[in-house]
C-alpha cells in the first residue's frame, strides 16, 4: 500500500518518491523532540510573552508586505495589491484580534457549581494542546498558514509548519519569516512534498491543523487516529446561493459574480452554484454577463491581471472535464467557456440547464464555472443539498424572514451569510468552520484559541 500522502499529492502531478533521506528523518525527529521538551515552557508563558511574539510577527509581515504580495502573484497570478492584499490583511486582522483579547481569553472561565455537589470553586482552565502540525493549502498559501499559526501561538502551543509545495515562492517567503522570528523549539518550518508530509504524519503530535479538500481531510483524519491526535479540518463543499423571488436581479448578479470568480473560484467559500426562481433567470443571465464583461474584459479581450490562473494542469483539466461533462449532458454556456491550457486560464463561465446528476453538481468545482439552476419549489433545493452533503457556507438572499428561516431549518452548513457574501467568515467574533464533510472544529479569534486549547475542568471541593 502506498503512503497516505503519496496518494494525495500524486493526484496533483507531483513527482512522488516514497522515502526521505536519513538526515531529513533525523532532523524531523530532532525538531519534534525539541518542541515536545518545550511544551511546559510555553504552557507557563504569560499573555504578554505570547503577545510579544504576535507583535513581532505583525511587524515583519508589514515590513515584507511587498515581497509577500509579489510571491502570491508569481505563484497564482493574484493581483498585486501590496499591504492591502486580502491574504495579508486577513493575517493582520487575526493578529489584532488576538492582541486585543488574549489576556482575557487566558483567564480561567468560572462556572457556577451545581448545588448538589457543593463545589467551593469550579472553573475551566484553557491549556495548550502541545505540539501542533500545520499543513498549508495551495489556494491561499500565505493567509491559511499564518492565520492558524496566530491561533496556535495564542494558545501557547509549539508548531511544525509545512507550507504547500505547489506554491514554491510563497513557501520560501513563509519559511524565511518563520525562521527569522522563532526558535525551532517554538515554531519550525519544513519545506517539501510527499515524503516530508508522510514523515510528519507519523509523528505523535498533539494536534493537526489542515486546510484542503474533504477527500484529503479524510486521509489526514485517518493518520491522526493512529496517535489519537486531535484535528482541525477546514475543508469545503458545494456552497449554494439561494435567491428569493423578490430580490433585485442586479444586486444578486453582482454578489454572485464577486462570490464565484474571486481567485478564479479556487476558494472554499466560493459560491459553487446558484438557485434562482424561474422568473428571474433571463434577467440574471443578461446582467451577470454584463458584469463579467466589465470586471474581466477590455475591448473583448480577457484581462488576465484581474483573473487568477488555475493552480496546475491537473486542476485545469479537472475543471474543464466538469465543463465538458455538463455540456455533454445538455447544459448550455451563456457566457465564457474558453479554456487556455498554455497559461492555465479558464474564462469566467455561466452555465444553464445543468443536470443535477452531472459531475459539476456532484463535486466541489473549485474553478471559474457557475451553474445557474432554477426552482419552482424550495424542496428541490433542499433535496439536492441533502444529497451533496453539508457545505462549508450557504448564501441566502431574501428580505423575507420566513424564507430565510425556512432555508435555515431545512438545511445544514458550517456557516451562513444572508444578503451578502462571506461576511460570516470575515466577522472576527463569529466561529468559522464546517460540518461533517466540510470540516471539523472551529477557528478565528477566541474560538480558534479554544480550539487549540485543552479545556481542563477543575472542581475544588
Amino acid at each position: 500500500m502506498r503512503p497516505l500522502i503519496a496518494l494525495i499529492i500524486n493526484s496533483r502531478e507531483s513527482v512522488v518518491t516514497n522515502k526521505i533521506d536519513q538526515a531529513t528523518q533525523e532532523n524531523i525527529q530532532r525538531i519534534f523532540e525539541l518542541q515536545r521538551g518545550n511544551r511546559l515552557n510555553l504552557k507557563l508563558s504569560t499573555a504578554e510573552q505570547r503577545k510579544a511574539k504576535l507583535q513581532k510577527l505583525r511587524d515583519i509581515i508589514v515590513a515584507r508586505a511587498d515581497e509577500i504580495d509579489e510571491a502570491l502573484h508569481q505563484d497564482l497570478r493574484k493581483q498585486r495589491l501590496g499591504i492591502n492584499h486580502y491574504e495579508i490583511q486577513a493575517v493582520l486582522g487575526e493578529i489584532d484580534v488576538a492582541l486585543a483579547g488574549l489576556e482575557n481569553w487566558m483567564k480561567p472561565e468560572v462556572v457556577e457549581p451545581t448545588p448538589q455537589l457543593g463545589g467551593k470553586k469550579t472553573y475551566i482552565k484553557y491549556e495548550p494542546r502541545g505540539v501542533c502540525l500545520l499543513f498549508g493549502p495551495w489556494n491561499f498559501p500565505f493567509s491559511l498558514v499564518f492565520s492558524p499559526l496566530v491561533q496556535i501561538i495564542s494558545a501557547g502551543n509549539t508548531c511544525i509548519v509545512k507550507p504547500n509545495e505547489m506554491q514554491p515562492t510563497v513557501s520560501k517567503v513563509s519559511a524565511s519569516i518563520i525562521s527569522e522570528l522563532f526558535s525551532e523549539a517554538d515554531v519550525a518550518v519544513l519545506e517539501g512534498g510527499v515524503p516530508l508530509a508522510d514523515a510528519l504524519l507519523e509523528l505523535p503530535v498533539d494536534h493537526i491543523f489542515f486546510t484542503g479538500s474533504p477527500a484529503v481531510g479524510k486521509r489526514i483524519m485517518a493518520a491522526a487516529a493512529k496517535n489519537l491526535s486531535t484535528v482541525t479540518l477546514e475543508l469545503g463543499g458545494k456552497c449554494p446561493m439561494i435567491v428569493d423571488e423578490a430580490c433585485d436581479p442586479t444586486k444578486i448578479a453582482g454578489m454572485a459574480i464577486g462570490g464565484r470568480f474571486r481567485n478564479a473560484g479556487q476558494l472554499c467559500l466560493s459560491v459553487d452554484h446558484i438557485w434562482l426562481p424561474e422568473s428571474m433567470l433571463q434577467a440574471f443571465v443578461q446582467i451577470a454577463s454584463a458584469i463579467i464583461d466589465k470586471m474581466f474584459y477590455i475591448d473583448g479581450e480577457l484581462n488576465k491581471a484581474e483573473l487568477s490562473r488555475m493552480v496546475d494542469k491537473r486542476n485545469f483539466h479537472r475543471v474543464k472535464a466538469h465543463l465538458d461533462d455538463a455540456l455533454a449532458q445538455g447544459a448550455s454556456i451563456v457566457k465564457g467557456g474558453q479554456c487556455e491550457e498554455d497559461d492555465l486560464t479558464i474564462h469566467p463561465t455561466l452555465l444553464v440547464n445543468v443536470p443535477l446528476n452531472s459531475s459539476i453538481m456532484q463535486d466541489e468545482i473549485f474553478g471559474p464555472l457557475l451553474p445557474i439552476l432554477t426552482y419552482k419549489d424550495r424542496d428541490e433545493i433542499y433535496q439536492q443539498i441533502d444529497k451533496t452533503g453539508k457545505p462549508l457556507a450557504m448564501y441566502i438572499f431574501s428580505d423575507n424572514d420566513e424564507f430565510v428561516e425556512d432555508v435555515l431549518l431545512n438545511t445544514s452548513s458550517g456557516g451562513v451569510t444572508v444578503n451578502s457574501m462571506m461576511l460570516h467568515y470575515m466577522e472576527k467574533n463569529l466561529p468559522f468552520g464546517g460540518a461533517n464533510q466540510s470540516g471539523i472544529g472551529r477557528c478565528k479569534g477566541i474560538y480558534g484559541f479554544k480550539e487549540l486549547s485543552n479545556s481542563r475542568s477543575v472542581f475544588e471541593a
